[in-house]
């Protein structure tokens, strides 16, 4: 019988991005590149095309089309957070705050 190791790469994918991927980036400066690249690791594709970010004095401002992409992201803001800190570090994020766009 052969033997599924579905399990041990998706493990592997796991520890590349919890550990392998913040120490790298930790090397890189911190540009609008690295910025948008950590927002996609931490919130998927399908957030990352439906919101456009800025970082400001550790401040991310998340702009998003409606409330519905609003309370997305404020319901997962503490994940989103730990996320971008883990991969940008604690002092280059220190709040998130959500913004509808008109």
């Amino acid at each position: 019988m052969k033997r599924d190791d579905t399990l041990e790469v998706v493990k592997s994918l796991t520890t590349l991005s919890d550990s392998v991927l913040p120490a790298l980036l930790a090397r890189a400066p911190l540009t609008p590149e690295k910025i948008d690249f950590s927002w996609r690791l931490a919130v998927g594709p399908q957030v990352h095309r439906a919101c456009t970010i800025a970082l400001t004095s550790g401040t991310l401002a998340v702009s998003v089309p409606d409330r519905a992409w609003a309370r997305e992201i404020e319901r997962s803001i503490d994940v989103i957070l730990s996320r971008m800190q883990r991969l940008l570090g604690r002092d280059a994020v220190r709040r998130i705050e959500c913004r509808v766009c008109t």
